[in-house]
């Protein structure tokens, strides 16, 4: 029995930027159903990673597969179904509606003429709960603050029902019930089959992730569960041991928390 395609690959990428290389000769695959994290120091390349994987930048060398396939190579439609994406800054602005910013979020299913049907607003309304921004649905954007604003773009990401999700810094502006409940969300996704990967700036809540990768100097470094000895190692190493990972019991059993060396 053949094997299936992983949601996403990448092979060897490189890009240079001002005399640099930003992202250099990183491999990778994303898994159906796991959440990986993406984690490293200001300016190691993670968002210009991610941006290559989404085909928001042209590598100089290297090659992105998208369900076993070269990801430039989908029509345009058919691979914004396929993959999800969140930028770092948050694209929307202006005197939109909230709740017209997520519908956005189902244009690759019916079409900038298409009419959305009761499926499209079914996950536009299931998209908007999950991250609690559905009362506030018709307020505009000027109007809401920076962590209300994050959770309707969560919530257009989460309304396009991809396979796969490419969030970067998906927790900006969010207060820590806000946090725990994405990811909570993120969890429960890849628990569905959903293939997540996303930039994180905080390594406690990357370190809730089942997957972490750490990027450094434009390398990939480290890949493992956050119980990999190694992995933890490196983490430490990239940061100049401004922190030490530690164990601590929870409720939901021990966890990986980073604390800083003060």
């Amino acid at each position: 029995m053949a094997t299936a395609a992983p949601p996403l690959q990448a092979q060897a990428l490189t890009l240079q930027l001002g005399g640099r290389r930003v992202v250099d000769a990183v491999s990778l695959a994303l898994r159906a159903g796991q959440w990986a994290a993406l984690v490293g120091p200001n300016g190691a390349g993670k968002s210009t990673l991610l941006q290559l994987l989404a085909g928001l930048r042209r590598v100089d060398s290297g090659s992105v597969q998208l369900a076993g396939r070269e990801l430039m190579a989908w029509p345009a439609r058919e691979r914004a179904q396929r993959l999800a994406w969140l930028s770092q800054q948050g694209e929307a602005d202006g005197d939109i509606a909230a709740l017209d910013v997520v519908r956005l979020g189902r244009l690759p299913r019916h079409g900038l003429f298409g009419a959305a049907d009761a499926a499209d607003e079914a996950a536009v309304g299931a998209a908007m709960a999950e991250t609690e921004c559905t009362e506030f649905a018709g307020r505009r954007l000027s109007e809401l603050s920076g962590g209300e604003r994050q959770r309707v773009l969560l919530a257009r990401a989460l309304a396009v029902a991809s396979p796969l999700l490419l969030l970067d810094e998906p927790t900006t502006h969010l207060d820590a019930p806000h946090q725990r409940a994405l990811l909570r969300s993120l969890a429960a996704r890849a628990r569905s089959g959903v293939a997540v990967l996303s930039v994180l700036h905080d390594v406690t809540l990357a370190l809730a992730a089942d997957r972490v990768l750490v990027m450094d100097g434009g390398r990939l470094v480290a890949d493992g569960a956050p119980a990999d000895a190694a992995l933890r190692t490196a983490l430490v190493d990239v940061f100049g041991a401004a922190f030490s990972v530690e164990c601590v019991a929870s409720p939901s059993g021990p966890r990986w928390v980073a604390l800083p060396a003060l």
